[in-house]
């Protein structure tokens, strides 16, 4: 694995353009997480990347561009609303669901005629972008559910030698998944929140932006399971953090809090990590939190439950997923 410097200079650009017409795996920054990128029009370049993550084939990617204009080499029947909104957030956190081109592998839409698409906002991504001058596939830089890595020195921790390489572009600047709307349909749908809200999306296009309970389009970030530590993780209402905290001593269990509000007194088996109490700030900071907790062999980590208003509504969806397989307490 090669290891660019956060200058990340032409000639670093040059080497990783080179190693993704080779059909190579390069790790890249984003303004949202590191992506693990492959040429998108190849197929097999493709298959790598589910095979370095562990990520089921039929899980489709987004596909990163660096103009505009390069629109309509990935997507067809392209209706106003998608100009509109690629007009007022690209570069920026958000992903178009649309109807593929022809030519788009399978492999890359996992089995499905609709491609997602989108300009990231980060100098780095953006360089690599136009020095490509083509699509780059890439999911988030890290195994398949595990939470998404924010710095490059995730990636390497977690990928390593399944990387061909790594362009370190410092830490990512939102720090949650892009935003995904499907306008493949007659209304548009919200298929994953983000840091673009869907008043922000409403505002633009001047109509309702649904949040379907269920939908046959299949997005990046709509399992159940999803963004998840390897330590058990669960919510917990802030009323009742300091009650679960005591029964878990009681049973000897080394405790990490992810907390919000909550306060807590120092004890030899609980370890505090205090986030933001602004919704983009709390967001910016989660995943590298959660990977500390994760890092520090503890048998549970308790996350305060934040306020449900739709500032948000991407950060509880996130932590919803990341606590799948534990319990809401309270």
């Amino acid at each position: 694995m090669t290891i660019a410097p956060q200058t990340a200079d032409l000639a670093a650009i040059q080497t990783a353009v080179e190693i993704l017409r080779k059909g190579g795996l390069v790790a890249f920054p984003t303004e949202t997480v590191y992506g693990l990128g492959a040429d998108a029009s190849n197929p097999e370049a493709v298959k790598k990347i589910f095979r370095a993550k562990k990520r089921p084939a039929d899980h489709p990617l987004i596909v990163h561009i660096g103009r505009p204009e390069q629109l309509s080499d990935w997507a067809q029947d392209i209706p106003q609303a998608a100009r509109e909104l690629a007009a007022k957030f690209w570069p920026g956190p958000l992903a178009m669901v649309l109807r593929k081109q022809p030519n788009v592998p399978l492999a890359v839409t996992g089995g499905q005629q609709t491609v997602a698409l989108r300009i990231p906002d980060n100098p780095v991504a953006l360089s690599l972008l136009n020095a490509f001058a083509g699509g780059i596939a890439a999911p988030s830089a890290n195994l398949y559910n595990h939470v998404s890595p924010t710095l490059a020195e995730h990636v390497v921790s977690e990928l390593g030698d399944a990387v061909d390489m790594v362009l370190d572009g410092g830490a990512c600047s939102v720090g949650l998944e892009s935003t995904i709307v499907d306008l493949t349909g007659t209304q548009p749908a919200l298929l994953r929140p983000g840091h673009i809200t869907p008043r922000q999306l409403e505002e633009v296009l001047q109509c309702p932006v649904r949040v379907p309970q269920r939908t046959t389009t299949r997005a990046p970030g709509m399992l159940e399971i999803h963004y998840a530590p390897k330590t058990k993780a669960r919510l917990c209402a802030a009323e009742q953090l300091a009650e679960e905290i005591v029964q878990l001593q009681k049973q000897r269990k080394r405790i990490g809090i992810l907390s919000h509000r909550f306060g807590a007194g120092a004890a030899a088996d609980v370890f505090v990590l205090r986030l933001p109490d602004e919704a983009d700030e709390y967001g910016h900071a989660l995943y590298a939190a959660l990977r500390q907790l994760d890092n520090m062999k503890l048998d549970i980590i308790l996350i305060e439950q934040p306020p449900d208003d739709d500032n948000w509504l991407a950060v509880n969806d996130r932590l919803r997923k990341a606590t799948a397989a534990g319990t809401l307490i309270g």
